[in-house]
């Protein structure tokens, strides 16, 4: 089969499905759509998809299956009844979950005769199909092989392991960075103020980007020694109280400060931390 333009059926169609299954039509593909909601389908249709009656017509459709749904109970619902015409055919869930999620529904896949990658999507339904998107995928080599061209529509295709549960624990773990960078993000802007904030909006891309490859790497000891490093966040710790923001916008510099203090500062909250930094002076 000619994969450059393999039929394709896109299963889910809230934000992240229906702009999968527009990628798929701009890239050629014979796209077949379904949803619960079969409204959901209609300005895909307008664009050239087929709207399946069913689920099982929509999986009899095409030899490569994208699903993304809600979460794993979903899908398990939804496909459920289906495995007769999954048979065959190569299933990639886009579905977010865990890794455990993933191994459970390749295991599923395999009893039913159907093979599977799991994916994680590091992109928001209007980047999908423009530079800048990335998909992981982990499972069957031998599908990913031979579907990326197809794949590579979505988004950059990159395959990090056999291991069905891969894509799903890098993308969880790129998450939790881009969640601590929001979170620090959200700190910095309620610590300059809204008079600042604009200004130093203008100087966060830079600054993170620069700073990125060191947080991956844990850094240079040597440039940044732990105690300057602890001081530095004991400082933002008071500048912050003064500014009046928030405690709970600095909970992303709890841990990295307990780290660097040490077992002595296992479990303490900031205050005490705050106290191990400066410790009151003693009378002479």
């Amino acid at each position: 089969m000619d994969t450059n333009n393999v039929p394709v059926t896109v299963i889910g169609l809230g934000s992240m499905g229906k702009a999968l299954a527009a990628a798929f039509l701009k890239a050629g593909h014979p796209t077949t759509v379904w949803n619960r909601t079969a409204g959901k389908a209609d300005d895909l249709v307008a664009n050239g998809a087929v709207r399946a009656a069913t689920v099982e017509d929509a999986i009899s459709a095409s030899p490569l299956v994208v699903i993304c749904l809600l979460d794993y109970p979903t899908l398990h619902d939804v496909l459920g009844g289906a495995g007769a015409a999954l048979a065959g055919r190569t299933v990639v869930n886009l579905t977010n979950g865990t890794p455990d999620q993933a191994r459970e529904t390749a295991a599923w896949a395999a009893e039913i005769g159907a093979d599977y990658l799991d994916g994680g999507i590091m992109a928001v339904p209007p980047m999908i199909g423009q530079p800048g998107s990335l998909v992981l995928y982990s499972g069957s080599r031998s599908s990913f092989d031979q579907h990326a061209r197809a794949l590579d529509g979505l988004g950059a295709a990159q395959f990090v392991g056999a291991d069905p549960g891969l894509a799903s624990l890098y993308d969880l773990a790129l998450l939790s960075a881009m969640y601590g960078q929001f979170s620090g993000v959200s700190h910095a802007l309620a610590l300059v103020g809204p008079d600042h904030a604009e200004a130093l909006s203008a100087l966060l891309p830079s600054w993170l980007s620069a700073t990125a490859g060191l947080s991956a790497t844990g850094g240079d000891d040597s440039d940044s020694p732990s105690d300057m490093q602890a001081v530095a966040i004991g400082n933002i710790s008071a500048a912050s109280t003064a500014q009046g923001v928030h405690p709970d916008l600095l909970g992303h510099l709890l841990i990295p400060l307990r780290a660097l203090l040490g077992p002595r500062a296992a479990d303490q909250d900031f205050p005490t931390l705050i106290t191990l930094l400066h410790p009151p002076t003693q009378p002479t």
